[in-house]
Order: structure tokens, then sequence, then C-alpha cells
């Protein structure tokens, strides 16, 4: 009778030891991503000043504009993983288009307002990659936990559910955003 005893309690503390540590590697989830939330919003609210500089000189470029501004509200909107990682692509690729216009225009590349903006973004940029590297780290950690055995047992009693990798769909999404620091 004791032994039985001890192996239920024995048995007891192992699921909950179990079950602890799937809550801690969501909870690890959920703090990767929000890191990464904080710096995709940066780099939403550097977008406007970037604009302002460079409108004057995209006057032809008016429909990339239009869409960084439209991007800026729909990311106010996203709430999950793939939207917010969708329109992180879509904002890579006018990005790109704004620092290829800025190519044409000496007088844009050697305004200090501009350069400072460009120094911010690649410094976000930077922090992007490196967040998006942690989130998807931590979830590959919990996603394991989630299918291997022991642990699959308490996951799928308790319904503890994989996450979302950030990930990267198109293949221009995927180039790096050129950024020149020349004057």
């Amino acid at each position: 009778m004791l032994i039985a005893l001890i192996i239920i309690v024995l048995l007891v503390v192992f699921v909950i030891s179990l079950y602890n540590t799937l809550v801690q590697l969501r909870l690890k989830v959920k703090n990767a991503w929000s890191q990464i939330d904080v710096q995709l919003q940066r780099r939403f609210d550097l977008i406007p000043n970037l604009l302002e500089t460079v409108k004057g000189y995209m006057k032809h470029e008016e429909d990339v504009l239009t869409k960084v501004t439209e991007l800026r509200t729909s990311w106010a909107k996203a709430s999950t993983v793939s939207e917010k990682s969708e329109l992180n692509n879509e904002l890579s690729g006018a990005l790109k288009t704004i620092m290829a216009v800025s190519e044409n225009y000496p007088d844009l590349k050697a305004n200090q307002n501009f350069s400072e903006l460009q120094e911010e973004l690649q410094n976000t940029e930077n922090k992007i990659a490196f967040s998006r590297q942690f989130y998807n780290d931590t979830v590959t950690r919990y996603n394991t936990k989630l299918e291997v055995f022991p642990s699959n047992i308490i996951a799928s009693m308790f319904h503890f559910e994989a996450s979302e990798f950030f990930k990267v769909d198109s293949e221009e999404a995927k180039k790096n955003v050129k950024i020149s620091f020349d004057k």
C-alpha cells in the first residue's frame, strides 16, 4: 500500500512538473513574440518621419507612400502572428522601393535627417532579425515539448496548442532591405 502511494505521489509530481514546464515554455513564446511586436511597432513608428523626409523627392512614387500609410493602419488592426508577418513582408518591399529611389537623389542622401532615419531603420531591422530568430527558436522548443513523449500526453490532456513560426512567405521579402549610408 505504501509503495502504491509513493508511486501515485511521484506520478502526480511528474505530471505537475511537465505541466509547469509547458506553461513556462508557452509564456516564453508569448514573450518572444512581444519582443518582435515591439520592434515591428518601432519600425512602423519610424516610417512617418522617413516618409516626410522623402515625400518631396518622391512625387512620382505616391503609390508607395500611400501603400506604407495603409500598411501602418492595417498594423494597428492585426492581431495574429501570420497577419503581422504578412504586413512585415509588405512593408519590407515598400521600404526597399523608398531606399532604391533615394539612391537617385543626392540631395536626399545628403540630408542629415534622412541619414539618421536610415541608421535608426537599419538598427531596427537588425533587432527585428534577432527577435525573429529568438522567437522561432523559442517556438521550436515549445512545439518540440508538445510532441515528445511523455510531455505530449500532458499537453493533449490540457489542450496546449502548437505556436506559429514567424516566417517570410515571399521571395522578395526574403531579400535584405538595401540601406546606404553614403552621403
